[in-house]
Formats: C-alpha cells, structure tokens, sequence
C-alpha cells in the first residue's frame, strides 16, 4: 500500500501534464483545417491508385 503514495501523485502529475500540452495545442490552432479533408475527399487531384 506504501507505493500507492507515491504512484498516486506521480500519475496525477503526468496527466495534468498531458491536459496541459492538449490545451496548448487547441490554443495554438493546431487542429483547425476548415478547408483541409472536406475539400480534399472530393478532391480528384489525389489518387490512391498507383499508376
């Protein structure tokens, strides 16, 4: 039960780091493409067929 002491804390860390880097991330605009996928699937430009 003594290690509960110390993963408890160290996991709580750990996410809020990741918490943290994912609102960094949404600030930064790092997810906004409002012309990227919705264009480029109906895009012929791209062809996943090799030639």
């Amino acid at each position: 039960m003594n290690i509960l002491v110390y993963l408890i804390p160290i996991s709580l860390l750990l996410g809020g780091f990741g918490l943290g880097f994912f609102i960094f991330t949404l600030r930064s605009n790092q997810y906004d493409d409002p012309e990227g996928d919705a264009r480029r699937i109906l895009s012929d430009d791209f062809d996943s067929k090799p030639k």
